[in-house]
């Protein structure tokens, strides 16, 4: 006897589950590509090239980190959010393009339901960094002396309303003082023109600063997050002079929405075995960077909290990144 229409559709649905569970058993058996959102050679590439190079051997393929920029990060992470949800392309996840951005610009994916969070890297708190001309040793002393010098004192960003522009936003408007904004697409060009003399002031991620702060080229006044960092304890919080200050950046591994949970679940145990390896750790605590390997559970909590904070600080500004 012939089978049914009904039959016929549970068998082909029947197939088509066991032919994606052999698919997601054989998984990886070709390359993975790691999308930076920002240019390479930046903090971002700091982070993805440790944790790419372990996961290759961990999980016997390459993964190949691929850099995407522009846009405040929202080019690489909708490339991502359309790519085909098979654990071929995986999203280095920053603040910018999924904490912060969608509150200050018209992105064309949803920071939460477009990703499957896999882990939190790491974290990091931004450097308040000025050049050693800039008469100030101290947060009060720079307020002080932007105070004194009205919309002179000119700070670099990443981009309009990127976190180090928002952090500097904030420094401002706390402070009660006025300074001009000169964004770039980068945190190398920020520093460039810090060493060459054409910008004052920056909050720049301590993985871009650092050589150049070792080497007396830049001053470090402060740390952007609530307490002091433990690189370097000597250096102040803003929050010691403007009370509740705190901005804390952080990158992490997202895949493409619907991707099977046995490739998320795969790639956040290895992720987090990866980032117990001491000379993993040592790179990334080198660089500036405190080790998370948060759970996917939790990282998702992140995400949604900072989605919540940004988007209140979006609407008492009115900032737009378009």
């Amino acid at each position: 006897m012939g089978m049914t229409r009904r039959g016929v559709l549970t068998a082909a649905m029947g197939l088509t589950a066991s032919r994606r569970a052999s698919a997601q058993a054989g998984w990886p058996n070709r390359p993975i590509r790691l999308i930076n959102p920002a240019p390479a050679g930046g903090p971002g590439d700091i982070v993805a090239r440790p944790i790419a190079a372990r996961l290759t051997e961990a999980l016997g393929q390459p993964m190949l980190v691929e850099a995407r920029p522009g846009a405040n990060g929202t080019i690489g992470a909708n490339l991502v959010a359309r790519a085909a949800p098979d654990g071929y392309t995986i999203f280095l996840s920053g603040i910018g393009p999924i904490g912060i951005g969608p509150n200050f610009q018209t992105v064309p994916y949803d920071p939460v339901r477009s990703f499957a969070p896999i882990t939190q890297l790491v974290s990091t708190p931004l450097l308040l960094v000025v050049r050693p001309e800039v008469p100030a040793t101290t947060v009060p002393e720079l307020l002080a002396l932007a105070r004194a010098r009205p919309g002179q004192l000119s700070y670099g960003s990443v981009g309009p309303a990127s976190i180090t522009h928002l952090a500097a936003e904030m420094l401002a408007r706390q402070g009660g003082v006025t300074m001009l904004h000169v964004p770039y697409p980068g945190a190398a060009p920020v520093v460039t023109d810090m060493l060459g003399g054409r910008i004052d002031i920056a909050f720049i991620n301590p993985a871009a600063a650092l050589p150049q702060m070792e080497a007396g080229r830049l001053r470090a006044l402060a740390v952007s997050t609530l307490r002091r960092w433990g690189r370097q304890p000597g250096i102040a919080t803003v929050a010691e002079t403007l009370p509740g200050f705190d901005v804390n950046s952080w990158y992490g591994l997202m895949a493409p929405a619907g991707t099977p949970a046995e490739i998320v679940d795969r790639l956040y145990r290895e992720s987090a075995a990866a980032l117990r390896v001491p000379e993993i750790a040592a790179q990334y605590t080198a660089a500036g960077f405190e080790v998370e390997g948060t759970t996917p559970e939790q990282y998702a909590a992140k995400i949604r909290e900072e989605l919540d904070r940004w988007g209140a600080l979006a609407r008492a500004t009115g900032i737009r990144a378009e």
